[in-house]
């Protein structure tokens, strides 16, 4: 009897684990399939997030013969990061994209200079510096602060972030006193405070009803994103000023611990999956920082131009000073020197 209750637990144990196995770090179907769950925070399907994630599941999907399935979440299972950076922690995601704002929160500060103002002189600049060898030394810094955690796959971009209002913007002066929809906390909120504005914290899902309803005066990003959700329509949305602070940059994060447990060739259809996304994602969203600048002047917004040589001042003192607290001054003097190349 005794053997006959050890044998039939044995036979559940085993029923429950291979319906629970997961293989090579994804989860694995009946037929033998693994799954990738990849995910982002925004919502419209013509997001470049979106279409950065659609590439990298059709290369996968193609190199692996369909052995490799990707599940794409556009904002479906968290719009906020801290939602999406616990499921990867925890398995209910292998691939996500998030700011190096929100990075710097889980202890990794160096990232901080990435999502600084101004940081950036233009889109080149951008390009040297994450695709060169500060790329790959951030990546190395995010792979081993995070215990492996977190294993950069690929520098995503969101385009050039401008300002925009309840009104234009004239002078930084013109700043002073407004909620300004911003992180509020850590040396880009303590920027916009000596502009003379107020870093305002609203949920990226609730901005079009704050704007709308006067609750913030203002907000900043670029034009896929807020044309995307609409706040050029609202009443606090309309007006524009191309203030240039932010070439903005995306992580596109797996676990590393994930990763590792994939084969060497799963593993090389993934990073050439990546790469192939990165390519994508770029392309759309220069391609949409045009179209949705003009949607959004036909459908009504108004757009400025703005002397930028304050802002950047004010900006250069506040990097030195970030990049020292976080002991990152040499990596801030090689994101420099690669300006103008």
């Amino acid at each position: 009897m005794r053997n006959l209750f050890l044998a039939v637990a044995g036979f559940l144990f085993l029923a429950f684990a291979a319906g629970c196995s997961t293989h090579a770090g994804g989860q694995t179907d009946e037929d033998g399939k693994i799954k990738i769950i990849a995910a982002h925070n925004q919502t419209s399907p013509d997001n470049p997030y979106q279409f950065g994630m659609k590439e990298f599941k059709r290369v996968v999907e193609e190199e692996s013969n369909g052995q490799i399935e990707v599940e794409v979440h556009a904002g479906t299972i968290g719009t906020a990061e801290s939602q999406l950076i616990e499921k990867l922690k925890l398995g209910g995601a292998d691939l996500v994209l998030v700011s190096p704002g929100f990075m710097a929160q889980t202890g990794i500060r160096e990232i901080d200079l990435f999502a600084m103002p101004y940081i950036f002189e233009d889109y080149e600049h951008w390009l040297n510096v994450v695709d060169g060898e500060v790329g790959q030394e951030v990546a190395r810094i995010i792979n081993e602060k995070s215990d492996n955690d977190f294993k950069l796959m690929g520098y995503w971009s969101a385009g050039v972030r401008h300002y925009y209002g309840e009104k234009p913007l004239e002078t930084m002066e013109d700043l002073k006193g407004m909620t300004f929809r911003t992180q509020t906390s850590g040396a880009i909120a303590d920027y916009w405070e000596k502009t003379g504005a107020i870093p305002t914290n609203v949920a990226w899902g609730e901005l079009y009803q704050a704007l709308q309803q006067g609750v913030v005066d203002s907000s900043e990003n670029s034009y896929p994103y807020f044309v995307q959700q609409n706040h050029h329509k609202t009443k606090n949305g309309k007006y524009i000023t191309e203030t240039g602070h932010d070439y903005t940059t995306r992580f596109l994060l797996m676990n590393g611990n994930t990763f590792d447990n994939y084969t060497e060739e799963q593993q090389q259809i993934i990073r050439k999956a990546a790469k192939a996304a990165t390519k994508e994602e770029r392309e759309v969203d220069m391609e949409q920082e045009e179209e949705y600048k003009q949607k959004a002047i036909d459908e009504g917004a108004e757009v400025n131009q703005i002397d930028r040589q304050p802002f950047i001042d004010l900006a250069k003192p506040v990097h030195e000073e970030t990049a020292k607290e976080i002991e990152a001054l040499d990596l801030l003097e090689k994101i420099r020197s690669l300006a103008g190349q």
